[in-house]
């Protein structure tokens, strides 16, 4: 299996003739350590959400890409082992993944990613595998948007290596409205999803009138927290959602044989809309408050993914975002496969979790907002998973 080496992407980034210091970068294009990556979607309009995932690029901005093998990130071996999984799900669990517009070569790519990591033949074929319009239609789907494609490749990809037996489902919303959005989130669970995993997110404001359309119990459904740092999004500020934020992932000398710390680009806040779920307890926030937990996201510590590249043709790209987590945390509860409570479930299995202590995702007075500590904490919830029974 494909492996980073410690220290992240230093070696991919070495092998590209990155410089290893700060150095200045293109307009859009962000660090972190020695890594440089950029958001694939666009900031949102009102109204509407942008995707979370980040893509690993050289100083330029293009994509660090090889059309025949994968150029770095961890592979599922790595993210299992990173946290503990083992089993490897059931053919009755369907995982559906929700995103924005079209992906036109979603059953091939999510084939080559699967293949090349020894994971079983997922395809329409089979029935592992099937593309639905927002409407729930296998057909008239949405244009295919790259940087929404990329995220769906990312997705899929995710819950594929957690929950390697689990059925697949994408749900294609027409656009990147919340409306749109809600609307295949709604069309997912009456597909029978047991896992709903959303890598998405925007501003609180006006999301009242979607937000019950991530409301179904025994249903587990994810959402990402955002790659901006410090601040609330939805709809992982949802009650009803498990709010996934993100972390820096390394191999070390540890029993545990990895170790972890807050991504800086993680999301995490306290809701000025929604209404604090009864199993929270942290003491400062009166609303909701995310994440709920979190696991890998940092693009320097990124995974590997076959998707499109610029031009739609498939090839091996490096991913980061909280894109990462939120699917791979779906993927996790699609192995569990037992009954889901909305975000309960992790809050009654503590000791099941690997707790983050430091590191911090912005400036909120030394809260545990935005500072990881023992115990609960905005950016990383309340830890990354350590086996399958928190889920």
């Amino acid at each position: 299996m494909h492996r980073v080496l410690t220290g992240g992407l230093l070696s991919v980034a070495l092998a590209f003739g990155l410089a290893t210091t700060a150095s200045a970068a293109a307009p859009g294009v962000m660090q972190s350590g020695n890594v440089f990556h950029k958001n694939v979607c666009m900031q949102p309009a009102p109204g509407h959400a942008a995707c979370h995932a980040h893509i690993v690029t050289d100083p330029n901005g293009n994509a660090i890409a090889n059309a025949h093998a994968p150029v770095g990130g961890f592979g599922p071996a790595d993210l299992r082992s990173a946290y503990k999984v083992t089993k490897k799900g059931a053919s009755t669990t369907l995982i559906a993944i929700v995103d924005a517009f079209g992906y036109t070569n979603a059953e091939s790519d999510l084939a080559t990613y699967r293949a090349n990591f020894g994971l079983p033949v997922c395809n329409v074929a089979n029935n592992c595998f099937h593309k639905y319009n927002q409407s729930g239609v296998e057909g008239s789907y949405p244009a295919q948007n790259i940087g929404w494609a990329q995220e769906s490749a990312l997705d899929l990809d995710m819950a594929s290596a957690m929950c390697w037996k689990c059925k697949l489902i994408l749900v294609e919303a027409t656009t990147n409205s919340f409306a749109n959005l809600a609307a295949s989130v709604v069309t997912a669970h009456t597909k029978g999803a047991h896992v709903i995993s959303n890598s998405y997110g925007g501003g609180e404001g006006g999301t009242t009138g979607v937000e019950g359309s991530y409301n179904f119990a025994n249903t587990a459904v994810t959402a990402s927290t955002g790659d901006s740092g410090f601040g609330a999004q939805f709809p992982a500020t949802s009650p009803h959602v498990i709010a996934v934020g993100g972390t820096h992932l390394i191999h070390d000398g540890s029993a545990r044989g990895w170790a972890e710390t807050t991504w800086s680009g993680a999301g995490s806040g306290c809701s000025a809309v929604y209404s604090k779920p009864v199993w929270q307890t942290d003491p400062l926030c009166p609303n909701r408050m995310e994440a709920d937990v979190s696991a890998v996201a940092d693009p320097a510590t990124g995974v590997a993914v076959f998707g499109p590249n610029n031009s739609g043709v498939g090839t091996w790209l490096i991913f980061g975002g909280t894109s990462v987590s939120a699917p791979l945390v779906g993927g996790i509860y699609g192995v569990n496969g037992g009954t889901v409570k909305y975000g309960r479930n992790p809050y009654k299995h503590i000791p099941n979790l690997f707790d983050v202590t430091s590191g911090s995702n912005g400036t909120c007075g030394g809260t545990y907002f935005c500072t990881a500590g023992p115990g609960y904490d905005g950016p990383t919830g309340l830890g990354t998973p350590n086996g399958i029974k928190a889920f």
